[in-house]
């Protein structure tokens, strides 16, 4: 039984996403919390497996809550992020704080099941949306180098697109992009292929069907990229390989 705690300020959205999820066979919504004060209590004391985290909320919001969450060796819940996309910066801040997952509001409540399966099996997700506001960031401004992980000492947090310039900012160039670190050189030919098409949003299944290899193998791979790299998880390794110039940005 997949165990999901519900993390929205508005009642309705938290009714509806417990309707949805319980409905489905295999997951149980065990909580609801309005803020991310709150959130980061329930965690603890509900040991969910996915928590579904709005943004934008009273006292802590959902970006602070996923940061602590991340942080936090005692929590082994994925967070999955769902939001309207209001605010781009919305997007890289919650990929920084350690979210696994990040999903429309106005998904189907297909895809809202199965993010919350995908991640509860250990993995992370990059909906197509998702993925195509990453590639348009890294097209327009460029990219910053990898830093510190807001998901613990052993988790590397994530690179994030640099902020866009104001109107003053015109003379300003965009950054160069770094040379490619000596880690990507420790990839297989094999590896490198997953890594493009991690860039490219594809999921287990859609890569072994694009490589005719097992999901197995597949999953064996994923592991090992993220593993050479020092990443997280795929969603990391999305930015990671646009970062780096394994796979560039079309147009």
């Amino acid at each position: 039984m997949i165990r999901v705690l519900v993390v929205d300020d508005q009642s309705l959205v938290r009714a509806g996403f417990r309707t949805i999820l319980d409905s489905e066979p295999g997951i149980e919504v065990v909580g609801e919390a309005e803020d991310g004060e709150l959130a980061v209590a329930r965690t603890l004391e509900l040991a969910p497996d996915v928590v579904c985290m709005d943004v934008q909320m009273p006292n802590v919001d959902g970006l602070e809550a996923t940061r602590r969450l991340t942080a936090d060796p005692r929590v082994d819940a994925a967070v999955l992020v769902l939001t309207t996309f209001d605010r781009e910066d919305y997007l890289f801040a919650a990929l920084e704080a350690g979210a696994s997952g990040f999903l429309l509001k106005n998904s189907s409540p297909e895809r809202l099941i199965d993010a919350v399966q995908v991640l509860a099996g250990g993995e992370a997700l990059l909906a197509p949306d998702v993925t195509r506001r990453v590639i348009e960031a890294a097209r327009r401004h460029g990219v910053l180098a990898a830093g510190g992980g807001a998901g613990g000492a052993d988790a590397p947090g994530a690179a994030v697109p640099a902020p866009a310039s104001g109107p003053g900012d015109e003379a300003s160039a965009p950054p160069a992009r770094p040379s490619a670190p000596p880690e990507l050189d420790t990839l297989t030919d094999r590896e490198r292929e997953v890594l493009v098409l991690l860039a490219e949003g594809l999921s287990n299944a859609e890569i072994a069907g694009r490589m005719w290899v097992g999901e197995a193998t597949v999953k064996s791979h994923v592991s090992k990229v993220l593993m050479k790299l020092g990443l997280r998880d795929r969603v990391h390794a999305v930015v990671y390989a646009y970062e780096h110039g394994v796979v560039s940005p079309a147009g």
